[in-house]
């Protein structure tokens, strides 16, 4: 007779403690064990919250290497089914090894459930049959239980599900989280409608009434953005390092719709707009996305939404200003090119069109796009098509915490038809899903890869460029991780080609996600080791970092509905000369589409107090069982640290500290 050694830990989270009771059936490569049922001096609280209960399971003989453990739990007669959240699985064999059974899933029935032993198989060296019977039907079940639903034609396919408890319980939210989404949501849109603004329909009468508004909630960029959304070195300075900072380029040659002359411009400096432009120095944003689409009816009032171009100058001080602005795509004489010399209501319109225009292609294409849809994808495809003993769903799954749940929450109450977003923003509506499709179509690999994207728009040289200078250093630290980890497991080339489960990860992606568009650079299958390597980066990166980089300043730069109005109710001036700040109030979102903006923005951009578990780097959910991939962990962590520290101290200096890629402050997954 031997003895096996049972360590069960049960999750630290709210709920996850069962009363039912626990059997265990242990499965190796010589025999299995009886189904034994779990029982301890401890009682009924040998599965409570945060228990770690130790247990003795007898064999006539030594089961070899274990490969499986089969779980059951049952309720006790008379008491009611419950659910149970088990951590993991310890157990020590009579010869002295230990096998780590990694689980994080709640258990909620009472049917048997198989649970892999730690160590990362792939499909072509997973050689027992009952391990290969396990892997295939826990993938049987993965893909019954996330299936694929075209959402809307045109963008990026979503999980199928009808409401939130449909989600599969291993991936909604904690009850922390949401209650505290909740709380936040009622909260915020509760104050407004304290103070009567959430159904006034009525036009701002001044400044000093936004700023009453305001006053509700504020940070310290949100002040400062108050202070200062007129000035236009402030203006410039957001296409860098506020929440869109992907659309600014390098121009050499000015597009032919915009015929900006060296007449027309001043540039500090002395040099001609040609000189400058063969200097490297002026750049431009185009929203050319935005063109004829048709804007959204708010309060009964037709609203106005335009395709702004912009064209920067950097300084010879090292300042980003704007010297000139269109608001529509096509030259014409009512569509003026606006200059910081005009008369100064016409510059600041010319700024609040583009700022509004700004806000409708941040959030549909580089936000939800970009980050929360594309992220979604990624999720799907790894919870269908890769079991959990998979060296890349335990490298990935940290990388999709609540995002399937925040995304369906975001389908209900942003973009429905009912949505705060279709309601109240200029793009809602037809115009959404339009510009969604128009981004889709131009999405490409090389600007969801930030070296590349970088190189590709010139941006190498820009001064004061914090996003750049913190992703590339974010990019390479995830780079050497990723690689030190997926070169452990995948030794050549041909172990990645014969890798049917992470080809087919790759090809659902492509499908559901990339809608199987060509020239877009994405990959098809997986040819060589740095291929995966470089596309796991891009997967971690745009589902943490990128997604850091466009949500989290969303109240900083947009509380002060000003300098990002959601929509506008007048359309731009066709002469100069005529605009003053009666005007500029008109033409600014009335007063409830500001409300409902400001308590949105608010709620997208406030963290959940369980984000401290979930930072980049770091696991509280142990996936890896082997020494060399815990770590490279180890040195992953203290890279961000280092990152973190060196970022904390060039933000003391800065009058607008630029936090959003701060590894402390960057969350693992799109869970916001």
């Amino acid at each position: 007779m031997v003895t096996y050694k049972v360590t069960v830990t049960t999750a630290p989270r709210v709920h996850a403690t069962t009363l039912n009771n626990i059997y265990i059936k242990l499965v190796g490569t010589d025999g299995e064990s009886e189904r034994e049922w779990l029982i301890s001096f401890k009682g009924a609280a040998a599965f409570t919250i945060g228990a770690v209960s130790s247990f003795e399971v007898s064999c006539p003989a030594s089961l070899g290497k274990l490969v499986l453990i089969e779980i059951t739990k049952r309720p006790l007669l008379l008491f009611p089914d419950d659910s149970w959240f088990p951590s993991k699985v310890e157990i020590k064999s009579p010869e002295g090894h230990t096998y780590h059974f990694p689980i994080y899933r709640w258990i909620t029935d009472s049917k048997d459930h198989l649970f892999r032993e730690g160590t990362a198989l792939r499909v072509f060296e997973d050689s027992h049959h009952l391990g290969k019977h396990s892997r295939a039907t826990e993938l049987m079940w993965r893909e019954e239980e996330y299936r694929w639903n075209v959402y809307t034609e045109g963008i990026p396919h979503t999980i199928k599900v009808g409401n939130i408890l449909d989600l599969p319980c291993e991936v909604r939210f904690s009850f922390t989280k949401a209650s505290e989404f909740l709380y936040t949501a009622a909260t915020g849109l509760t104050e407004l409608r304290l103070k009567g603004l959430s159904n006034t329909e009525e036009n701002w009468t001044d400044i000093d009434a936004i700023n009453r508004v305001f006053c509700l909630n504020k940070t310290e960029i949100s002040e400062y953005a108050q202070d200062h959304w007129k000035d236009d070195d402030f203006f410039a300075y957001q296409f860098l390092n506020g929440v869109n900072p992907m659309l600014i380029r390098r121009c050499s040659v000015l597009p032919r719709n915009f015929p900006v002359t060296d007449e027309m411009v001043f540039l500090r400096g002395g040099h001609s707009l040609s000189e400058e432009m063969q200097n490297g120095n002026i750049f431009l944003c185009d929203y050319k996305r935005l063109d004829g689409v048709k804007a959204n009816v708010i309060n009964g009032k037709k609203q106005y939404l335009m395709a702004p171009l912009v064209l920067l100058h950097k300084t010879p001080d090292d300042k980003l200003m704007p010297i000139a602005i269109q608001l529509k795509q096509k030259p014409a004489d009512d569509n003026p090119i606006f200059f910081p010399t005009d008369p100064e209501y016409d510059w600041l319109l010319a700024k609040i069109f583009v700022r509004s225009a700004d806000f409708s292609e941040h959030q549909l294409n580089v936000h939800l796009l970009r980050t929360h849809l594309l992220a979604e994808a990624f999720a799907v495809s790894l919870l269908r098509n890769l079991p959990m003993v998979h060296p890349l769903y335990k490298l990935l799954i940290p990388h999709t915490r609540y995002t399937l749940q925040i995304n369906f929450l975001a389908r209900r109450l942003l973009i429905s038809d009912t949505g705060v977003f279709t309601q109240f923003s200029a793009s809602g509506g037809e115009g959404m899903f339009e510009i969604l499709r128009r981004s889709q179509s131009s999405l490409t690999y090389t600007s969801l890869c930030i070296p590349d994207d970088i190189a590709e728009r010139g941006l190498e040289s820009v001064p004061n460029f914090y996003y750049r200078d913190d992703g590339l250093k974010l990019w390479d630290i995830i780079y050497s991780f990723v690689k030190g980890l997926l070169t452990y497991y995948y030794k050549n080339d041909a172990e990645v080609q014969k890798d049917s489960e992470l080809q087919k990860w790759l090809q659902d992606i492509h499908v559901h996600g990339f809608l199987s568009q060509q020239g877009t650079g994405i990959p098809q299958s997986f040819r060589t080791v740095p291929e995966l390597v470089k596309f796991v980066t891009m997967v971690i990166f745009t589902s943490s970092a990128q997604h850091s980089a466009v949500n989290s300043g969303q109240y900083d730069y947009g509380g002060w509905m000003p300098n990002t109005p959601i929509s506008l109710q007048l359309p731009p001036p066709t002469t100069k000369g005529s605009s003053d700040e009666r005007t500029m109030l008109q033409t600014l979102p009335a007063v409830n589409t500001t409300a409902q903006g400001m308590a949105t923005m608010w709620l997208l951009s406030k963290q959940s107090s369980d984000f401290v578990s979930a930072p980049l780097g770091h696991y509280p959910e142990e996936h890896f069982s082997e020494e060399v991939p815990r770590k490279l962990i180890q040195d992953f962590q203290g890279e961000l640290r280092v990152l973190s520290t060196a970022i904390q101290a060039r933000n003391i200096n800065l009058a607008v500290p630029y936090t959003y890629m701060d590894p402390e402050l960057v969350e693992n997954s799109v869970a916001i």
